[in-house]
């Protein structure tokens, strides 16, 4: 059988505190190769060879493009001569960054936004149609929008065409994720035995923990009456000078609890670009698979690599295949953006009579938010969504995060610094005892 078509041609032809407890001593311390033109910085000693991707242009613009971001000159220096021994190595946790690159939340809370969309879950466990729940539950991954490896985090209407609804709505889940990546700023590193919860959103409550510090691995743990959400989050990494690649080696599953239906999710890498030259911005080119293991059942979503002058830029395109490796619906649209739908035929064109629906859109966020935060993502530091007896180990209560929420950048250096020469200490001391 001949591979489906490209569905984007399917569619256009169719219709409170500053910290104490567990951090009282404690503080703590990222090119896009696609398709996107980059181009070594020439005549800017000593940084020939690294190279500055202008996702909106080509390769004419890229030494104005290396002159500009959010890094001063003196730090830029001080930072590339730190890192240039690495260059190829895997810096998961083995440099410190300054905290002008941070935002006011840790990776642990980063994994809670995916939580903005929980309802798509909640819609894929009430559908009958298999091939819609993936639908649902894949654009969930997509809110998390590069959520994955700088940080984790962040709809619908629609009626049913098949006998099966459970992979479309799982789709939608998974693919909300990756609105967070477009945001640069790093989150904090959870220290081993950090914790975060979040309860009234709903009825569901979420809790992770950092359980490991090198290497790094976080886990996390969401449930209410309709399913259960399970991740544990580890990446492996490679620097390479001006940009970093970040693999995914951590698993993500949901049971939805009606029938018991386990599904699993194999998210794409992800690319940061201009790390030291030129503004910072992400991309996750290639494939997002989610399977249902009970069925067999899966949605591909292929993420499309941007090109000359933001081509294919955001845009993502895939269908929802039977166990036969059958498409049965496409899917399309960008993961910054909105998500579309429709049934297909086995050749993966638009059945007649049915039309493309909207399945999921980003949430609203405040305007000129400085870290494009959503409503709900500032919810998440806030002491509302918390229980009632709070954990001393609670990201909220981070001194470095707390105070670099309310502006205090020198403060959130300061205690992040400190924290982080605790941390050498701690690792000295083990290491002398063996």
């Amino acid at each position: 059988m001949a591979p489906p078509n490209d569905p984007k041609q399917s569619e256009s032809g169719s219709g409170s505190g500053s910290g104490g407890g567990f951090f009282a001593s404690i503080a703590s311390s990222l090119s896009n190769f696609g398709t996107a033109m980059t181009r070594s910085v020439n005549g800017l000693v000593p940084y020939e060879g690294l190279e500055v991707v202008n996702p909106e242009g080509g390769t004419e613009d890229a030494e104005e493009e290396a002159s500009k971001g959010r890094w001063k000159q003196e730090d830029r220096d001080s930072y590339w001569k730190m890192m240039q021994k690495y260059v190829g190595s895997d810096v998961t946790s083995m440099v410190t960054l300054p905290v002008l690159i941070f935002e006011p939340m840790s990776m642990l809370q980063k994994m809670a936004e995916l939580m903005e969309y929980s309802h798509l879950l909640d819609l894929a466990d009430e559908c009958e149609d298999p091939y819609m729940r993936l639908v649902y539950s894949g654009m969930i991954t997509l809110s998390l929008s590069l959520s994955l490896s700088l940080s984790h985090s962040h709809t619908l209407s629609m009626h049913l065409w098949y006998e099966a609804d459970d992979v479309v709505i799982a789709a939608s889940f998974f693919i909300s994720v990756y609105y967070a990546f477009q945001r640069t700023w790093k989150p904090f590193n959870p220290i081993l035995g950090e914790t975060y919860e979040l309860t009234n959103h709903g009825n569901l409550t979420f809790i992770s923990e950092q359980v490991s510090h090198h290497p790094p691995i976080s886990a996390g743990h969401a449930e209410n009456e309709h399913f259960t959400y399970d991740i544990t989050s580890k990446v492996k990494t490679k620097f390479l000078g001006n940009s970093i690649e970040i693999y995914p080696l951590g698993r993500t599953r949901v049971t939805l609890k009606r029938d018991g239906v386990i599904l699993d999710l194999v998210p794409p890498l992800t690319k940061v670009s201009n790390l030291i030259f030129g503004r910072t911005w992400i991309d996750s080119p290639g494939e997002m698979v989610l399977t249902n293991m009970t069925t067999g059942d899966k949605v591909v979503l292929y993420f499309q690599p941007c090109g000359w002058f933001g081509a294919g830029r955001y845009e993502v395109d895939g269908y929802v295949y039977n166990a036969a490796e059958e498409p049965q619906i496409l899917m399309t649209g960008k993961w910054n953006g909105s998500m579309s739908y429709q049934p297909c035929d086995m050749e993966g064109e638009p059945l007649a009579g049915t039309e493309m629906k909207e399945v999921w859109r980003v949430a609203e966020a405040p305007k000129n938010d400085k870290f494009q935060y959503t409503h709900f993502a500032h919810k998440i530091n806030s002491f509302d969504t918390a229980p009632k007896k709070l954990l001393g180990s609670d990201s909220r209560l981070r001194p470095d995060r707390y105070a670099l929420e309310h502006g205090d950048i020198s403060k959130a250096g300061y205690e992040k610094s400190r924290y982080h020469l605790t941390l050498l200490c701690m690792h000295a001391c083990m290491c002398l005892k063996h």
